[in-house]
């Protein structure tokens, strides 16, 4: 009889041991694995990382682009030192760039987007005064996008190489878009006079 409830009770401490391991066990691998939340978080910040990283290189290659043509085409000395500026300043944001895409493990693009492409080839059709009054305008109008990119990444980028590299750039665009305004004013006032000039030539 003893020796019955004895292997009863070794049974049953056998088994209470081994359901307390497999509980453990649960547990230790429910703490070891992430959530579907952490696992979302972690999926969202990879995409934000790389769609950012891809537009910004292939802003900055458009930027490239269209300084060279500019520096071309343009017939405004401010136009030609600003495409110079632009030239300069977004080949070495570029550089930087691969950088963190080489430690984000993201594919770099190696050629602008076809909208880009498209202003590019319109840009291209034009010269003198209409090529720097236009140039100016689309100056204006992707600092001001890209400036609110930056900002915006800055402070939401969940790794430390992309928002850095935002921090970093961004007192550049800004800069950037604030000469862009005034090159903007300038070649308006440039356009105006010389159009002035030529009606009351006309009128004559």
């Amino acid at each position: 009889m003893n020796q019955s409830v004895a292997k009863v009770l070794y049974v049953a401490g056998v088994t209470t041991f081994c359901t307390f391991l497999g509980c453990w066990a649960v547990l230790a691998h429910q703490e070891n694995t992430p959530t579907k939340q952490e696992r979302a978080r972690s999926a969202n910040a990879a995409y934000s990382n790389e769609g950012f990283i891809r537009n910004a290189a292939e802003a900055n290659m458009a930027e490239v682009k269209l300084g060279q043509l500019a520096q071309e085409k343009a017939q405004s000395p401010e136009v030609k030192k600003f495409a110079e500026r632009m030239v300069n300043d977004h080949t070495k944001a570029n550089e930087q760039l691969k950088q963190v895409a080489n430690q984000e493990h993201v594919n770099f693009p190696t050629d602008v987007n076809s909208k880009d492409a498209a202003t590019y080839r319109s840009l291209e059709k034009l010269s003198g005064p209409e090529f720097d009054k236009a140039y100016a305008r689309t100056m204006v109008r992707d600092h001001e996008k890209d400036v609110a990119e930056f900002k915006r990444e800055a402070s939401t980028a969940q790794t430390a190489p992309v928002k850095q590299y935002a921090q970093e750039t961004l007192p550049t665009l800004e800069s950037h878009l604030q000469e862009a305004k005034q090159m903007q004013a300038q070649v308006s006032r440039e356009g105006v006079g010389k159009g002035k000039a030529s009606g009351g030539s006309s009128r004559r």
